[in-house]
């Protein structure tokens, strides 16, 4: 059995009861995940409908009188991305409107069901499907109306449970704790059907209940604390310690934090600082927090995340919302629903409720090594460049061309009545989910290995055409035998020039021709079939699979090696600091990627465990936020951890790192995504 780890050992701040402290320790151990069990297998051709219901009537109802929510997704299927009972993939990639869905109640969405109905009277099918879930999920809440009804003596919670169920999911809540019981029950009714949402905006959903109770009296601080961390505990409860590629943690249930709200005013509040609070203490990463930031906003929000971010596993991470929101607006969105941006679950942005998403990631790396190693005489680096924008710009149309196809794909025909519940556009349209029924339908086009491209062009302009210190047919040859057996060659390569990530203006105006082409080309590719194109860049991990298809780089890098991930710096070129780091990534005009670009850096825990190191990070945080960065994870650990963790995984099952959008718990990592985050570089304590 697993056992909880936290980095902060003794000097974790104590606000919870020692009761929710081990209440969350039973769940992080993987004690609730191991008695998840398979759903009974479906009877035939069951309509989804039927499918949804017989779930709703046969799922575990596992009410715990230590719990003070109700309601959990206890198939097991769900953890694997698939409908309970079936074979069928579920869908992932989307963030539902949960503020909908909550301040209206299921009655809400039938009136909302009703109009859609009048609207499209052709739709009546899929009204039907959409008014079978929500008799689904009021037969699945009945049940543990009905259960708490018979135990209501065994804790000392149960009856606050049944009164406010009594009022929700059905209505709109009344206070607090009735808008955290129905938030959770939407949401883990979707994912009792196998569904992976983010959950979105949430401070902005329960900050006003919460205001208000405690203006009444009718609440205070520490309890709404205990209630909001019930909720973030009861979200490991698909911890199983299982391991898989991208670490047991990666179900997309991110929450947004903080920034402009849809009335021009800052969302942060009580509910956002209770949340911060929980996350330190507990050190759940399951739940990875976006915090909208930007140069207006709180001086104590800003230094709040610096705190939290310093305390290790990658679990919060940063937009600079005013560079987001130029970025959705000049793609074409309005300014009103660029403004009430989430993520997809991961960190690409959405607009929630109005969103069918999925991306098309490719190497851009390969595209660069097809160009360079094809028997092609450049005779000047423009040549070059020229013929590796043209192969980018084929590369894109060849993705375009199949995505199509891969949006009609099987887990985008897999029923998604529940799913289309919780997208008002979808009610509005008539139309499922699945069938182009949201308001935007989007395929992003992303781009890996950019800054590798980058410093694949910088070193062969110098090393070709500028110091002509061997022919380009050479510089193929060494490549291809990967530098042979000399060391002292690469290492010359790997020292010819200053790449990327250093604060050099010309390595990093390199970066920004090669991230602008990118940007260019896609554009070009804007709207196709009735499907939105934004750009985004990134690796979510695919350093691993890119590396057995890349060859040796003329900036030192053997073949095979884990190359950059999203547009941080290649392993080991970025000797400067992470103030070197910050100022060459801002270099780039992020408005024309409107579906985003993450910055990931690295420290070594030490360099962050003291009040120097928080400020030195706040300072960071303000740097990126002023220059013009889009999107920043942050992780603290050292590399000996790692290491060590790698080797002794019982030591360290709930060390949390940041792979992408997500965090996971190192431990349940497959060996090549440990060896491909143990590579990726520690950024040192200075400031650039």
């Amino acid at each position: 059995m697993l056992h909880s780890f936290n980095p902060l050992g003794d000097r974790t701040p104590r606000r919870l009861s020692a009761a929710t402290r081990e209440l969350a320790a039973r769940y992080l151990s993987g004690e609730i995940g191991s008695t998840l069990r398979p759903a009974p297998q479906a009877a035939g051709e069951e309509p989804y409908p039927v499918q949804l219901r017989r779930l709703a009537a046969e799922a575990e109802t596992a009410l715990s009188p230590d719990e003070r929510l109700a309601g959990a997704a206890r198939w097991l299927e769900a953890t694997f991305h698939r409908f309970p009972g079936t074979d069928r993939p579920s869908v992932s990639h989307v963030t539902a409107d949960f503020r909908h869905a909550v301040t209206g109640g299921l009655a809400g969405l039938e009136a909302d069901i009703a109009a859609g109905r009048r609207a499209n009277p052709e739709g009546a099918p899929f009204y039907d499907e959409l008014a079978a879930c929500i008799g689904a999920m009021r037969l699945w809440v009945e049940r543990y109306r009905a259960e708490l009804a018979e135990r209501l003596e065994e804790s000392p919670f149960f009856p606050r449970i049944a009164a406010a169920l009594k009022q929700v999911p059905e209505r709109p809540p009344r206070d607090f704790f009735e808008a955290v019981q129905s938030l959770w029950l939407f949401w883990t009714f979707q994912r009792l059907a196998g569904n992976w949402s983010g959950l979105g905006r949430i401070d902005e959903l329960l900050g006003p209940f919460l205001d208000a109770d405690l203006e009444a009296g009718r609440l205070d601080l520490g309890e709404a604390r205990e209630i909001l961390a019930c909720f973030w505990i009861k979200g490991t409860e698909w911890i199983t310690g299982r391991r898989v590629a991208g670490g047991d943690a990666q179900f997309y249930q991110n929450v947004i934090l903080a920034g402009t709200g849809r009335d021009g005013r800052e969302v942060c509040n009580r509910v956002t600082m209770l949340i911060f609070d929980i996350v330190e203490e507990l050190h759940i990463s399951d739940f990875p927090l976006g915090v909208r930031l930007s140069r207006k906003s709180p001086p104590p929000l800003l230094r709040r995340v610096a705190e939290l971010q310093s305390r290790g596993g990658g679990i919060v991470s940063i937009y600079n919302e005013e560079v987001v929101i130029a970025a959705l607006v000049k793609f074409g969105y309005p300014e009103k629903e660029a403004c009430d941006f989430t993520n997809d679950g991961c960190w690409e942005t959405l607009i929630p409720g109005e969103t069918a998403f999925s991306y098309c990631p490719f190497d851009a790396l390969q595209v660069w090594q097809d160009v360079f190693f094809a028997d092609c005489n450049y005779p000047d680096f423009e040549s070059l460049f020229a013929a590796y924008s043209a192969a980018l710009r084929r590369r894109l149309e060849q993705v375009c061309a199949g995505c199509s196809g891969s949006f009609n794909a099987p887990d985008r025909t897999a029923p998604t009545p529940l799913l289309s519940l919780l997208m008002p556009s979808c009610i509005r349209s008539g139309r499922p989910y699945n069938r182009r029924g949201a308001k935007y339908n989007v395929v992003a086009l992303h781009a890996g290995g950019l800054p590798d491209v980058a410093n694949s062009f910088t070193a062969v302009r110098k090393l070709v055409y500028e110091d002509e210190c061997c022919t380009l047919n050479e510089l193929r040859g060494i490549l291809l035998r990967d530098f042979g057996r000399d060391e002292r060659l690469r290492r010359m390569f790997e020292r010819c020039a200053v790449w990327y990530g250093n604060d050099d203006e010309a390595a990093d105006a390199m970066l920004a021709r090669v991230v602008s082409g990118f940007a260019a080309a896609a554009a070009e590719f804007r709207e196709r079939d009735g499907l939105l194109h934004p750009a985004g860049i990134s690796t979510f991990g695919r350093e691993v699979e890119f590396a057995p298809s890349r060859l040796a780089t003329p900036f030192g890098r053997r073949a095979h090696d884990y190359l950059s991930g999203n547009l941080a710096p290649s392993p080991g070129t970025d000797r400067n600091g992470p103030g070197a780091v910050v100022k060459s990534c801002c270099r780039n005009d992020f408005t024309q990627i409107p579906n985003g670009c993450p910055l990931d850096l690295r420290f070594d825990a030490a360099a962050l465990a003291s009040p120097s190191g928080v400020a030195m990070l706040e300072g960071l945080l303000k740097s990126f936020i002023g220059l013009g960065g889009y999107y920043l994870q942050v992780d603290a650990v050292s590399r000996e951890m790692l290491v060590d963790a790698k080797a002794h995984p019982e030591r360290y099952p709930n060390l949390a790192v940041r792979i992408s959008g997500w965090s996971a718990r190192f431990a349940t990592l497959e060996t090549a995504w440990q060896d491909m985050v143990i590579a990726r570089s520690i950024q040192g304590a200075e400031a650039g």
